[in-house]
C-alpha cells in the first residue's frame, strides 16, 4: 500500500497515515509494530512518556525494513523541558529505540505554567543541527504558543500534533498552522466518533467501515493521522482509507459533528 506523504517546511516529508503506539508494550507490542510495517505502514509514533520505546525499536528491527524507509517520531514531555534538558532526553530516547536519529522530535505539551517551552525549542533547534533529529515540531500547541516561538526563536515547527477528530475539529489551530507552513497531525483520530449516527450513515452509503470513513476525512482535510490499535486486522483495514474518496456531501455530513472550540483537552491546563 503506497501511503501518500506531505511536504514539511524544512524540505523533508511525512507519511500522511501512520501508526500510533500508545499501549503497545513488551514483546506483544513489538510484534504488532513489525506486522504493521509489513502491511505497509512506514510512520511510527511514540513518546518518552509512553514507556514503550524499547518495544517500538524492537518492532522496527523485526520488520526488516531499512531504517531510511521508516519515519519515526518521539516526544519529550515536561520532565525534559528547560535549557539543554532535551539533550539528555533525546539521548535516552535514541538509546531505548536503538536508533542514531529520529525523523521527528516533538515537544509533547507546552506546559505554559512552567514557561520553559521556548528554551526547550532552542535546544531542539540545536539537536536538529547536530543531526539527531531530521525535523522538529510541537504537540498540543495553540496559536498563542506558536506565536511566542515565532517571536523568540528562529525555526518554525514542521508539525503540530493535536487532538483532532470530526467531533474536535480545531479550526483556529488548523488555520494558524496552514498559514504558517506547519503540518497539522491528528492524535487519537478515531476516538469517540465511530458510533456517531452521521459516521455510520456515511459508512453505509460508501460501503466502508466507520474507521475508514473517519480516516478518509482526515486525509482529505490535508491532515496526518496516526490511529492506534493492537489488532493487526484492524490496522490492515485502516489502510483501505487510502483507496477511495468521500464526496462533498459526505464531507459536509462529517463536518457537522464539530462540538466547537472548547471540545477536547485544553493544552493551557493539561499535559505534563
Amino acid at each position: 500500500m503506497n501511503i501518500p506523504t506531505l511536504a514539511l517546511n524544512d524540505g523533508t516529508s511525512i507519511p500522511q497515515l501512520g501508526l500510533g503506539t500508545y499501549g503497545l508494550w513488551n514483546d506483544e507490542g513489538s510484534e504488532v509494530i513489525a506486522r504493521a510495517i509489513g502491511l505497509g505502514y512506514r510512520h511510527v509514533d511514540t513518546a518518552a512518556r509512553y514507556e514503550n520505546e524499547v518495544a517500538v525499536g524492537e518492532g522496527l528491527r523485526r520488520s526488516g525494513v531499512p531504517r531510511g524507509e521508516l519515519f519515526v517520531t518521539t516526544k519529550l514531555d515536561g520532565e525534559w523541558q528547560g535549557e539543554d534538558r532535551a539533550v539528555a532526553g533525546l539521548a535516552a530516547c535514541l538509546d531505548r529505540l536503538g536508533l542514531d536519529y529520529v525523523d521527528l522530535l516533538l515537544i509533547h505539551w507546552p506546559v505554559p505554567k512552567r514557561d520553559e517551552y521556548v528554551s526547550t525549542w532552542r535546544t531542539f533547534e540545536r539537536l536538529k543541527s547536530e543531526g539527531l533529529t531530521r525535523s522538529i515540531g510541537v504537540s498540543n500547541f495553540k496559536p498563542a504558543h506558536l506565536e511566542r516561538l515565532a517571536a523568540e526563536t528562529a525555526t518554525v515547527p514542521a508539525v503540530n500534533q493535536i487532538q483532532l477528530t470530526p467531533v474536535i475539529q480545531r479550526h483556529e489551530q488548523r488555520a494558524y498552522d496552514a498559514a504558517h507552513g506547519i503540518v497539522t497531525e491528528s492524535w487519537s483520530p478515531l476516538r469517540g466518533v465511530l458510533e456517531r449516527e452521521q459516521v455510520v450513515r456515511v459508512a453505509e452509503i460508501t460501503g466502508r467501515t466507520p474507521a475508514q470513513v473517519v480516516l478518509r476525512w482526515h486525509l482529505q482535510n490535508g491532515l496526518v493521522a496516526i490511529p492506534k490499535s493492537s489488532n493487526v486486522d484492524r490496522l490492515a483495514d485502516n489502510l483501505l482509507a487510502l483507496d477511495f474518496t468521500l464526496d462533498d456531501e459526505s464531507m459536509v455530513i462529517l463536518d457537522t459533528l464539530d462540538e466547537g472550540p472548547h471540545a477536547g483537552v485544553d493544552s493551557d491546563t493539561d499535559g505534563h
